[in-house]
């Protein structure tokens, strides 16, 4: 393995670590299941795509916009979150698929299914970034990402996300407005969303429909799940170790989809709250070993 092919597989982790911590708040938190996540991944892809290369920005200039388009779409769409049911709400979202990769394919703006190519580098101070450059750039937004998803882990929105997600009555009788933390979740969640695709789009220099589809969002909620349904740290283990995998098994590349899908399986019946999620065998463990290392072997916390 070269280091270029390693940066190349680090980056990419990097971005889906992001889209993984962005479906946390939506589903994790506000418990708005979602399985058309990778339409807003789409939007960003394709909003940074169209002003790279049909206004002209830089990468520097035309993140902001895409953060806001994509947090507007993403208010738009959450609307409906509002008057469906939580299994309705599913439904919904994988319609969302469909129709977003539907604008993209057959509408010319979009470059239909030739999608859109020859979308520019980001460049420092007139540099081109580069693989290893890129790579520092992907884990700075990583980085951001995790740092803003723990302050918001400690804010009175996330208990009020999930006070609503767990019971919508017994929310508004505590005076919490469900509506507007449903709405919330969707903006702060397609923005996140929306900072991976412009990632994305200017890496690989291209956006195509299919990048965006429906087993795009059922591999983002799978990293989330398997990591952790509702933690910060699930969500950058799962999409690291679905990313990681599948090319760490291409030694024996006939079996490496079977082998990783079947851990995928055996997690999800003995660990149905992931890897790393709260109760889990291995969380418990590293707790343990923490303490065990904190306050000294066989010594409880008081002596």
């Amino acid at each position: 393995m070269t280091l270029g092919y390693l940066l190349t597989v680090g980056t990419f982790t990097g971005i889906f670590m992001i889209l993984t911590l962005s479906l946390n708040i939506l589903t994790g938190y506000a418990k708005q299941v979602s399985l058309g996540h990778a339409a807003f991944f789409g939007i960003g892809a394709y909003a940074a795509a169209i002003l790279a290369t049909k206004a002209g920005l830089s990468f520097w200039a035309a993140l902001p916009c895409v953060v806001v388009i994509t947090t507007v779409v993403g208010v738009f769409l959450g609307l409906p979150s509002l008057r469906v049911s939580h299994d309705f709400l599913v439904l919904s979202t994988i319609g969302l698929n469909f129709i977003v990769g539907a604008v993209f394919k057959y509408f010319p703006f979009f470059g239909g299914s030739m999608g859109i190519v020859n979308i520019p580098s980001p460049t420092f101070f007139g540099k081109p970034l580069g693989t290893a450059g890129y790579f520092g750039l992907t884990l700075v937004f990583v980085v951001l990402a995790i740092l803003t998803s723990l302050y918001f882990s400690r804010t009175w929105g996330r208990l009020a996300m999930e006070a609503a997600g767990e019971d919508e009555t017994a929310a508004k009788a505590m005076g919490i407005n469900v509506a507007k933390f449903k709405i919330y979740a969707f903006a702060i969640s397609s923005a996140y969303a929306g900072i991976a695709g412009a990632l994305w789009a200017h890496y690989v220099g291209s956006v195509f429909p299919e990048n965006f589809g429906f087993d795009r969002s059922i591999d983002i909620l799978a990293m989330l799940v398997l990591g952790g349904l509702g933690t910060i740290r699930g969500a950058i283990f799962g999409a690291f170790l679905l990313q990681v995998l599948p090319e760490a098994l291409r030694v024996i590349q006939d079996y490496r989809m079977f082998i990783s899908g079947a851990v995928l399986a055996i997690m999800m019946v003995f660990q149905p709250m992931g890897l790393l999620g709260k109760g889990s065998i291995l969380h418990v463990g590293v707790q343990r070993a923490w303490k065990a290392v904190r306050y000294g072997v066989g010594r409880a916390p008081g002596n």
